[in-house]
C-alpha cells in the first residue's frame, strides 16, 4: 500500500476484511454442504423405503376397504379383547406423527410409548419392532415423513373395561416384553442372522404365526407354532419345520418362493391376510433377504401344533 493511500492498513481494517474472508469461506462450506446433506437425506429415504416394505406398515395404518389415504389410519383391527384403530402415522403435525422427533419415533417402536408418556397396546407390534437398529428407526422415520401427509383424526378404540386402561400395560410388559436391539448369534451365519432380524424384528411374524395366552401374551414354547385366533380372528398356519404340523417338507428354495409369489408346494396359493403381507412386503424385498428368511425359518425346532377350526 502506497504512503498517502487513504486506505491505510489500520486494524479495524485488517478486522474487517478477516471477516470478510470468514463470511466467504463459511459461505462455500455451506453451499457445499447443502448438497450433501440432501443426498445423505436421498439415501436415508431410499433406505427407509426399504424397511417401510419390510416392516409392512402400509396394510395395519391404511384403511384400505374404505379407500382410506396412505398411512391414515383408521383400519379396525379386531381382537379377543376388542376391536382397535390403526392410527394416523402421517406426517401431519394435528393428527399424525409430524411433531415427533426422532427421539419420539425411536421410543414408540423401542419402548411402546408415547410422546406423552402413555402406553400403548401391544396391538401395535413394539414387542418385535424394540428389535430393531437404531439406523433401521432413523431411515424408516425419514421414509414416513417424506410421503404426503393427511388431516385425518384418529378413531378412538372399542376396547372395554378392564382392557381399555393403559396404564395396565406396565404390569403386562413386566411380564411379556423384553426392550432391545437384535443381538447376532455370533455361532450363526451372517445370513441366518439377516433372515433372523429381517423375520423377528422387521417382518414381525411371530405376532401373527405364536400362540397366546389369555392375557395377550406370545407362548414362546411354541415360536412361530400357528395360532387358531390370529390377526382379525383368522387362523394363522404353524411355519416351523414339523413335517406334520408345519411347513417341514418345504425346503427354502419353496419358502422363499412363496414369499415372493404366493405359491406354495402342491400348486395352490396363499390367501387372506398372508396375501396382502406378500403383496405389500416380501415380494418387494430381495431375492437374498427372502431366502435368509426361509433358511432362518426352517432351522427353527420343529413344533407339533395342528392349526384347525376348532369344532
Amino acid at each position: 500500500m502506497k504512503d498517502g493511500d487513504p486506505m491505510t492498513a489500520t486494524p479495524a481494517n485488517v478486522v474487517l476484511k478477516g471477516l470478510a474472508s470468514v463470511f466467504a469461506i463459511a459461505g462455500a462450506m455451506l453451499a457445499a454442504a447443502a448438497p450433501a446433506a440432501a443426498q445423505a437425506n436421498a439415501d436415508a429415504i431410499k433406505r427407509g423405503e426399504y424397511i417401510f416394505r419390510a416392516a409392512d406398515c402400509a396394510p395395519c395404518h391404511t384403511d384400505t376397504k374404505n379407500k382410506g389415504a396412505l398411512l391414515a389410519g383408521g383400519r379396525a383391527l379386531p381382537t379377543p379383547f376388542g376391536t382397535f384403530y390403526s392410527p394416523n402415522i402421517t406426517a401431519d403435525p394435528v393428527n399424525g406423527i409430524g411433531k415427533w422427533s426422532d427421539g419420539d419415533f425411536t421410543r414408540a417402536l423401542r419402548e411402546g410409548v408415547s410422546p406423552d408418556g402413555s402406553h400403548y397396546f401391544p396391538v401395535f407390534p413394539y414387542t418385535s419392532f424394540t428389535l430393531m437398529t437404531d439406523q433401521d428407526i432413523k431411515d424408516l422415520k425419514a421414509y414416513i415423513f417424506s410421503l404426503p401427509t393427511v388431516a385425518l383424526a384418529n378413531k378412538p378404540h372399542d376396547i372395554g373395561f378392564p382392557f381399555n386402561l393403559r396404564f395396565l400395560q406396565v404390569g403386562w410388559k413386566m411380564l411379556f416384553f423384553t426392550e432391545g436391539v437384535y443381538k447376532p448369534d455370533p455361532a450363526k451365519s451372517a445370513e441366518w442372522n439377516r433372515g433372523a432380524y429381517l423375520t423377528e424384528a422387521l417382518g414381525h411374524c411371530a405376532e401373527c404365526h405364536t400362540p397366546r395366552n389369555l392375557l395377550g401374551g406370545m407362548d414362546r414354547s411354541r415360536w412361530m407354532a400357528g395360532s387358531i385366533d390370529g390377526p382379525e380372528g383368522e387362523m394363522a398356519p404353524n411355519i416351523t419345520p414339523h413335517e406334520a404340523t408345519g411347513i417341514g417338507e418345504w425346503d427354502d428354495i419353496d419358502l422363499a418362493y412363496m414369499l415372493k409369489t404366493g405359491a406354495v408346494p402342491g400348486g395352490d396359493v396363499v390367501g387372506s391376510l398372508m396375501a396382502e403381507v406378500i403383496r405389500e412386503s416380501t415380494s418387494k424385498l430381495t431375492d437374498a433377504d427372502r431366502t435368509a428368511m426361509a433358511k432362518y425359518l426352517l432351522s427353527l425346532p420343529a413344533v407339533d401344533h395342528k392349526i384347525e377350526k376348532p369344532r
